[in-house]
């Protein structure tokens, strides 16, 4: 298995380690991972994204959605009446799997609609208040600083 070196990202940078491990999460998953079922992530715009996925054949009943520690499970899971259909030909597959996506901070899933066998996954990134950038006023006068310590000193 290939490793990647991130030390000169360390070197410059501060609290990218998450970064590190999801690249190599990401390695390791593309080497294992069998590509059913298709999918496409869009960006929607900024702050919105979509995931489609294409279970022809699925039933919302056979889905099932997750979301923990910043990562979005699928599953899909057909039942076993269709396997009493006796096909001549089966093109269209219908068995089971899993697909795991690595959510960033702040990216929620806020809807998932199945329509035409494509199951599609919104997802907005909503940045808490304290995040967004603002602006800083520069004053001229310099800070007052008060410390507690100087009350208490001058009275004893």
């Amino acid at each position: 298995m290939n490793t990647i070196d991130f030390s000169p990202l360390y070197r410059s940078s501060v609290g990218f380690d998450r970064l590190a491990s999801l690249l190599d999460q990401t390695l390791q998953h593309n080497q294992s991972g069998n590509g059913y079922p298709p999918y496409n992530i869009e960006v929607v715009d900024d702050l919105r994204y979509s995931i489609t996925l294409a279970v022809a054949g699925f039933e919302e009943k056979d889905l099932e959605l997750e979301v923990e520690s910043g990562v979005l499970t699928v599953r899909g899971s057909k039942s076993t009446d269709d396997k009493k259909r006796r096909f001549l030909y089966q093109g269209i597959a219908t068995r089971n799997f899993e697909r795991k996506f690595s959510l960033a901070d702040y990216v929620e899933v806020k809807d998932a609609k199945l329509e035409n066998g494509m199951l599609t996954i919104d997802l907005v990134k909503e940045i808490p208040e304290a995040m967004k950038p603002r602006k800083i006023h520069i004053s001229h006068e310099p800070a007052a600083i008060e410390h507690q310590g100087d009350d208490q000193g001058e009275a004893a």
